[in-house]
């Protein structure tokens, strides 16, 4: 990916004091033609890069600019390979390995110390998962339309996006983009995308807003819950809520408090507990655990 790539070549710059594009060419897998491509876009974003022709010539960063290398700390360095490395995890191939080992190759005495910090981004899904990345990845960049069939609360659909995004949030990945369905912007959870397809058709980019990740927006409070649950959950708790969201009782159960979104989800979560919980509040919510209680009875009863 470009944007990778001109990564790459600025770190190269910056720990070096000359390069050469048969060198950058060589490290990269491209073209000499793609890499000045690439340092006349480096130049256009500010950064003052200059070429000497003949011998002992080459590419390099200004020496005034030079001063400024320390930007970019051991930590930094450090900080920036371990993202890489992160997206690995969901790729479905070597592509940022590779890039990190360029990138080292120019910065072999700036990057000291062993790694500290590793990130996995992919889950359970990890098989189907980095398809799906690899196809929106590309269909961002190539904007062409996307297709799928989408499984949402609300029930099945078929859609057609404009993809701008993906998005890790909440420990999921996601793709925003204009639906030409709902004729705006949405965003669809990847794991209930199926039978995604890249068409050919190709779109002409619009001004994106970004998704508004705010809690009240994405959250909003309906209703505040309390229940007893059985100390042996105290670590599942602390886990969701922290710390601070139980007080402990005389009988040894935990009073927790809190907010929540809807009664749907609510009922859902308390129902994962069994009988190591009781709700006190809402009564609409205890109500309705009773009935599903009584139905499942009845059900294992027959």
């Amino acid at each position: 990916m470009k944007i990778d790539r001109m990564i790459g070549i600025l770190s190269i710059l910056l720990q070096n004091e000359k390069t050469t594009a048969p060198e950058l060419a060589k490290i990269f897998e491209v073209s000499r033609r793609t890499i000045g491509r690439d340092i006349e876009a480096l130049c256009n974003a500010g950064i003052p890069i200059f070429t000497v022709q003949g011998s002992g010539g080459g590419i390099r960063i200004m020496d005034g600019y030079r001063m400024n290398r320390t930007i970019l700390t051991s930590k930094d360095m450090q900080m920036i390979l371990a993202g890489l490395r992160s997206l690995d995890s969901v790729s479905g191939s070597n592509y940022y390995r590779q890039l990190m080992e360029k990138i080292q190759t120019g910065a072999s005495d700036f990057v000291s110390g062993r790694d500290s910090i590793f990130i996995d981004l992919s889950s359970w899904y990890k098989e189907t998962l980095a398809p799906k990345i690899k196809l929106i990845q590309d269909a961002i960049e190539e904007r062409k339309l996307l297709s799928f069939h989408y499984y949402a609360p609300k029930g099945e659909s078929k859609r057609m996006i404009e993809p701008y995004y993906l998005i890790f949030k909440w420990s999921s990945w996601y793709v925003w983009g204009f639906c030409t369905e709902k004729k705006d912007f949405r965003m669809f959870k990847l794991n209930r995308m199926d039978l995604l397809n890249k068409d050919s058709t190709n779109f002409t980019a619009k001004e994106v807003p970004l998704p508004d990740f705010s809690t009240e927006k994405i959250f909003p409070v309906e209703m505040k819950v309390k229940a007893l649950f059985c100390e042996e959950l105290k670590w599942k708790l602390v886990e969701e809520f922290g710390a601070n969201c139980f007080t402990k009782n005389e009988d040894g159960r935990l009073l927790f408090s809190a907010d929540y979104t809807d009664k749907k989800n609510l009922l859902c979560w308390l129902l994962t507990f069994g009988d190591q919980v009781e709700v006190l509040e809402p009564a609409e919510v205890k109500d309705e655990m009773i009935r599903i209680a009584k139905n499942i009875l009845h059900k294992y009863e027959k």
